[in-house]
């Protein structure tokens, strides 16, 4: 009977105390409840211009277009885009560094045929050209020519557009993505 008392009281006692252990269990998980965490990344640059929000990530849809368009004229049709940069000061917020006067824009990205941003997809014999509001193709990772930077808010202008890369055509989709960087001085 000794052995039964003895163990009969550990059970009696964990049934008295499971309540208080389930209550505080639970006041802990209410106190969880209503929060969450916010993960965010940044920098803090010492730049002339800050470049606006909807530029900085751009998804550009060009037209679906007969393949003979590309075999008649070499080149698909034409589409614009712009770089928008605002907040322009050009004078630095750092001592003893140089005033900014101008910029250099940069794009990157894979490359076919030499001057030709790649694509990825079924597509073939296509590559993107980019080029600048004076008709100039961007070479792509290679600094355009330089510009003057203006006080205030800059708009620079650029269009794309599909060109024979000199390969086999073949319809259907494509995509790529073309970085691009802003080099002050």
């Amino acid at each position: 009977m000794k052995r039964s008392a003895s163990f009969v009281t550990p059970v009696r006692l964990l049934w008295l105390t499971l309540p208080f252990v389930c209550a505080g269990a639970a006041a802990a998980n209410a106190t969880g409840q209503g929060h969450g965490k916010v993960s965010m990344q940044g920098a803090i640059i010492d730049t002339p211009c800050a470049i606006k929000v909807d530029s900085r990530d751009q998804a550009i849809d060009l037209i679906t277009m007969p393949l003979d368009q590309i075999i008649n004229a070499g080149v698909g049709p034409s589409k614009p885009f712009s770089i928008h940069l605002e907040n322009c000061a050009l004078e630095p917020m750092l001592p003893n560094h140089p005033d900014w006067s101008h910029f250099r824009v940069t794009f990157d990205g894979a490359i076919t045929d030499g001057s030709l941003f790649a694509l990825r997809g079924e597509a073939r014999g296509i590559g993107l050209e980019i080029l600048d509001a004076a008709g100039n193709r961007m070479q792509p990772g290679i600094a355009s020519s330089s510009g003057q930077l203006q006080p205030g808010t800059m708009r620079l202008d650029y269009s794309l557009r599909l060109v024979g890369n000199h390969q086999k055509l073949r319809a259907g989709a494509y995509q790529t993505t073309v970085r691009f960087k802003l080099d002050y001085f």
